[in-house]
């Protein structure tokens, strides 16, 4: 019992030097690996105040571990296409200033701008979940359905009935929920999934009690597409639940746009669907089944913007910025989360100061409060530079849209708060093109004319509590 006597006098030096040495270690890499200061900061903070549990703290939740694997296609690898300078000749004539964004889009993204797209928007579950289903039921060879949200209600049975038909016809199917958003409903939505024989995956799965998967429990893939033959796509931000149906007055109505594609860029949102299914399940997904030709349908350039945690990072918020300070008219932003990060701020009032009318539109009321009482707190920073901000009624508007100089548009999954913008995985597509660009200012349009306008004074104004607890709620703006 000799050395267990000198090992417990010893322990608690040995424990003090392990406890040390775990976190220099983390500090050295927060140092090194953190991009925010503050965020540098505040993990130094946790590292040193915590002893031993700081450390694992920071292993579990700071480091970042999403490494992602690239997707190289045998037969059709849009990504290793030559990426143009410009678009070549702007149409219509008067978006020239816009080729300096293209531009900046062709380094950001690594995928070229495709032309000849067709972009239909399709309002609420009303219209994109019969759209959606019947081009499920029309499929003949493939098809990929990735969502955060797959409710277990009414609008999720339909969507496992056709999946499951297309499966009985022999078509190749994949599914791939996040994992945070099969929890949505109970039971989940993958017990149907399975007994259809439908093959599903969960991304990032996460577990506090799987200490090797909690780094991941923060993480979200929020991406929406729904690809039928590699012919046609569906994406925006909608998700699979009941409540998007309005016309069946659920107990939680939410608004949105969805839009059903068509054209060369169908291609790079199945190439985005599997790269993350590649990533999930290790299954490579190629040749002419997942990837046929594909030919022109419109008069529409568009792109898509992937942007996630991993090799993707900062993407969607460079883009933003870009679009930002290139317009030269008009911006507007439609959006459920508005928390945006000070260059963002700063980039709104700098257009606005540049003598561009900027119109913000967010719901009056949400469906999340923390999120609405933290955005509330930072509005005065906008309005006092001459941004507009509108509330719109009742139900709740999950719909995403940015709309530069009537030309540019930018539509779907990505909100303007740091979770969309740093955390999640998220799909937007870009596109060039006054036509579709002075359509969707309609649908802007006729959300503002139901809205109210916030000015400076009633952001102000608010009581010493409500302020209070804003600000208060804004503290915890980069987990909301």
């Amino acid at each position: 019992m000799h050395w267990l006597d000198h090992l417990a006098r010893f322990w608690p030096h040995l424990a003090a030097g392990f406890d040390f040495l775990a976190a220099a270690l983390a500090s050295a890499h927060a140092l090194l690996h953190k991009r925010d200061s503050r965020a540098a900061t505040l993990w130094l903070g946790v590292i040193w105040l915590m002893p031993a549990i700081g450390p694992l703290l920071y292993l579990a939740l700071g480091v970042n571990r999403i490494r992602r694997r690239a997707v190289h296609l045998a037969v059709h690898n849009t990504l290793s296409r030559p990426v143009p300078d410009d678009l070549g000749e702007p149409e219509p004539a008067g978006a020239e200033h816009l080729q300096h964004l293209a531009r900046v889009g062709n380094r950001i993204a690594a995928r070229p701008l495709t032309t000849g797209n067709r972009l239909e928007p399709l309002v609420n579950g009303d219209t994109a979940f019969p759209a959606m289903l019947a081009a499920i039921e029309s499929a003949k060879k493939s098809v990929t359905l990735c969502t955060y949200i797959f409710d277990n209600d009414a609008s999720g049975a339909k969507f496992v009935a056709a999946l499951a038909r297309a499966v009985r016809r022999g078509v190749a199917v994949r599914v791939l929920v996040d994992a945070a958003g099969t929890r949505y409903s109970w039971p989940s939505i993958t017990f149907k999934l399975r007994a259809a024989k439908i093959p599903f995956a969960k991304f990032l799965p996460a577990s506090l009690l799987t200490p090797w998967r909690a780094a991941t429990i923060n993480l979200r893939n929020h991406r929406k597409s729904l690809i039928v033959d590699g012919q046609i796509a569906f994406t925006g931000g909608i998700n699979i639940r009941h409540g998007n149906v309005l016309a069946e007055k659920p107990r939680h109505p939410v608004q949105d746009l969805q839009f059903r594609v068509t054209g060369p860029v169908v291609t790079e949102l199945q190439e985005a669907f599997v790269n993350d299914w590649m990533f999930t399940t290790g299954e490579t997904l190629d040749g002419e089944l997942w990837f046929p030709e594909v030919k022109e349908s419109g008069d529409i350039i568009a792109r898509v913007i992937t942007d996630g945690p991993d090799a993707d990072f900062d993407k969607l918020r460079l883009t933003l910025l870009a679009a930002l300070a290139e317009a030269q008219t008009s911006v507007q932003i439609l959006t459920p989360y508005f928390l945006p990060d000070p260059a963002l701020i700063s980039a709104l009032n700098l257009a606005a100061l540049r003598g561009v009318r900027v119109d913000i539109i967010l719901p009056a009321k949400n469906n999340l409060p923390v999120v609405h009482w933290a955005s509330r707190a930072l509005w005065w920073q906008v309005l006092e530079r001459g941004c507009r901000l509108w509330l719109t009624p009742p139900p709740f508007d999950h719909s995403k849209l940015m709309i530069v100089d009537g030309h540019w548009v930018l539509l779907g999954s990505a909100n303007w708060d740091a979770r969309s913008l740093r955390l999640n995985f998220e799909l937007n597509v870009e596109c060039y093109g006054r036509g579709f660009a002075q359509e969707m200012e309609k649908v802007i349009a006729t959300k503002m004319s139901a809205a109210r306008e916030v000015t400076l004074a009633e952001a102000d104004g608010r009581s010493l509590p409500a302020r209070l607890r804003d600000a208060t709620a804004r503290l915890f703006s980069p987990y909301l």
